[in-house]
């Protein structure tokens, strides 16, 4: 773990690192020089290009980003995003933490506050739940984020939005690919591709397996994917695209948060319980979805339906009503029309749709003793939750360099609960939230290398089945429990400087009110609206083609995340002023990315995180730290393919850090040494791989 008095000192030399390069960008010649690379953001629904968004976002080549990678986390490619910050890379059971602009960090798993797509699908459950264990990295083309309230975009959000594209056969260089890597910690991978396109068909599969061993004990995990589309042009004018995809994975296990005083005697033990009773979750999962777009309208009509199956189990690492099973079938349908008016002397852009969503959760729970043998049924219900909403966007061209883009939103959530164990009282019940968004732009292209943007927004953020718990122990929904609501406003820009300099800036202030915070009562958790909080921040993305092999990346994020108001019931402490636990207040990336006109590459990156607090009375305090990677590789052409050859190393200087924090834990104890359960990430790692491609 770092020191205290460490931060500066590694923030320096990160910054030294890479702006002596960013020193040599000049004003732009004469002539004009080298432009802004048109780049298209699908994820706003409305698709724009990136210069034109009133809005912070991201757009990542996922093929560029995880060149000679190992695959086993999204983050891999998401790391260089500013405004995000993740956790939980390597407890596969528990599920990558995924926030943006501190949404989603108190997530106790999977992800939270933000809205998931792949492929314009949703991987974003209608009470706002997400999970990514699904998603096949070596599939993907790209990934859009968009940071900062999202709820007008597609509902139930506060955090922003990621969307992901997978690669189509009509776009590959080579038809076929075949990939093999492993690495310490028993980690070994297997992928498969085939794709082609003939006319105006196209078709595109994936197969992966990956099995990781994990340095901590009971770590276990493997998993195998399929990812597959098949499109056909049905006339000059209409199209249509099948997806299939599939997901097994017969080992997941967890570890377990571990005390500060069992990670300073060994950083690789499971706990006790999650040894006795392995702990963990199988999981599979498949959907299926069709899009439907006609050109022939006028404007054009895309139609997507798709429904998806989940068979999950898991053994939480403690005894008690600690082991859960639930079969989903999760199913829904999106419409949305774009097209183009000219009114009142001006251009108009218009998008109209319609989303609909319903999950259908068969979901059980039973008692296990500390010999792992099940000791009863403590839960067996069925649980619906719906969603609709109806939403319109509009970009209207004020002048030549001046867009407005407005939104509004419109959306219904119920969650209904029909109790099948009566033993202990009817618990069931329903809640009906009804919604609407918000949205409004101004992006001003002051130059043609420039431009700048001003936004407002809102969002909404519903309690989910979990939080929905009824303290009283009346049974059914606690009817107290109400949304959490965003104000977001943000100013930022985006532009080129001289010939090889791109930046983009964004500062920001999110305002949340009716924050749905976690107490216990009895032992149980339970959740109310007691915080207010406010999120002040900056985003700064830097890029500077030094040379024409040389690219520099920087991506920084300051983060002020304070509690406007909340008097912590389980700490008897007004934390009212105190920083919101689990996230850093400075976030930094930099990567300086070689690639030789031959084939060779080399990559290295680091990643600066300033102390984070484990619990709101930020008593307790967890370090600073930075971890590096260093990454490389060479291709040969080899008659009609190519063989690519990669090796890498992970933290690089095996630093001690934590992977991720079980937020407030055992915060009711009065010592803060005591406080807390922290997931100890692996010391220093070597992975290597090779792939032809034919």
């Amino acid at each position: 773990m770092g020191h205290p008095d460490r931060p500066s000192l590694r923030l320096t030399a990160l910054l030294l690192s890479v702006f002596p390069a960013l020193a040599t960008a000049q004003e732009p010649p004469a002539d004009g020089g080298n432009r802004l690379d048109t780049v298209t953001v699908s994820g706003t629904r409305l698709e724009r290009d990136l210069a034109d968004l009133p809005g912070a976002a991201t757009v990542v080549d996922a093929q560029q980003t995880q060149q000679g990678q190992p695959g086993l986390q999204l983050d891999e490619s998401l790391a260089r995003v500013p405004g995000l910050y993740l956790q939980n890379r390597y407890n596969f059971a528990q599920g990558l933490r995924l926030s943006s602009r501190g949404f989603g960090a108190r997530a106790p798993f999977g992800v939270r506050g933000l809205r998931l797509n792949v492929d314009g699908f949703p991987e974003t459950l209608p009470d706002g739940q997400s999970q990514v264990d699904a998603i096949d990295l070596d599939a993907l083309e790209s990934l859009t984020v968009l940071r900062g309230p999202a709820s007008v975009l597609y509902g139930n959000a506060s955090g922003g939005v990621v969307d992901m594209t997978t690669r189509s056969g009509a776009d590959l260089v080579y038809p076929q690919r075949f990939s093999v890597s492993g690495g310490s910690d028993g980690f070994r991978k297997t992928n498969l591709q085939l794709g082609g396109a003939d006319g105006g068909n196209h078709h595109y599969l994936s197969l992966t397996g990956v099995r990781y061993q994990g340095q901590r004990e009971q770590s276990e995990m493997e998993k195998y994917l399929l990812t597959s589309r098949v499109g056909r042009a049905l006339s000059e004018h209409r199209d249509i695209e099948f997806f299939f995809t599939a997901m097994d994975t017969p080992t997941a296990q967890d570890p377990g948060g571990l005390t500060r005083a069992q990670v300073e005697q060994d950083r690789d033990q499971a706990t006790r319980f999650a040894n006795l009773l392995d702990a963990g979750q199988e999981v599979s999962q498949q959907r299926l979805g069709v899009l439907y777009r006609d050109r022939s309208l006028g404007g054009e009509l895309r139609a997507r339906a798709f429904v998806t199956q989940r068979d999950f189990t898991q053994q939480l690492p403690f005894p008690g009503s600690s082991l859960i099973d639930y079969e989903r079938l999760f199913y829904g349908v999106r419409l949305e029309y774009v097209d183009r008016v000219r009114a009142f002397g001006l251009a108009h852009r218009f998008l109209v749709g319609v989303d609909a969503d319903q999950q259908r959760d068969d979901r059980g729970r039973r008692s296990v003793n500390a010999d792992g043998q099940v000791t009863g049924l403590t839960a067996d219900e069925d649980q619906t939750a719906t969603a609709g909403g109806v939403f319109v966007q509009t970009d209207t061209d004020l002048s030549d360099t001046l867009t407005l883009s407005l939104g509004a939103r419109a959306d219904r959530v119920r969650l209904d609960i029909d109790d099948d164990l009566l033993a202990d009282g009817d618990n069931s019940g329903d809640q009906d939230f009804t919604e609407s968004s918000y949205s409004a732009g101004l992006n001003w292209r002051y130059h043609p290398r420039h431009g700048v943007y001003a936004t407002v927004s809102n969002a909404f953020e519903t309690p989910t089945f979990t939080e929905l718990a009824n303290p009283s122990g009346a049974g059914g929904f606690n009817p107290d429990l109400e949304p959490q609501k965003a104000l977001n406003r943000e100013i930022g820009g985006r532009g080129q400087l001289g010939d090889k300099l791109f930046y983009e800036l964004a500062l920001f202030r999110v305002e949340v009110r009716d924050e749905i915070t976690p107490y216990e009562l009895g032992g149980r958790t339970f959740y109310d609206n007691a915080a207010r909080t406010r999120r002040d921040g900056a985003e700064l993305m830097l890029e500077h083609l030094t040379t024409d092999t040389l690219t520099l990346t920087l991506a920084y994020t300051y983060s002020d995340y304070q509690f406007q108001r909340f008097y912590d019931d389980q700490q008897d402490e007004d934390v009212s002023g105190n920083r919101l636990p689990g996230l850093p207040r400075h976030h930094l990336f930099a990567e300086a990315a070689w690639r030789g006109l031959d084939g060779l590459f080399l990559i290295a990156n680091a990643q600066y995180s300033s102390d984070v607090f484990a619990e709101n009375t930020n008593e307790t305090e967890v370090d600073d730290y930075v971890v590096a990677g260093l990454r490389g590789g060479k291709a040969w052409r080899m008659n009609s393919g190519e063989l690519t050859l990669h090796a890498g190393v992970n933290n690089l200087f095996d630093e001690e850090y934590f992977s991720n924090l079980r937020i407030n834990a055992n915060s009711d104890r009065p010592d803060p040494a005591d406080r807390g359960y922290f997931e100890p990430a692996p010391g220093r790692h070597f992975y290597a791989g090779a792939s032809y491609a034919w």
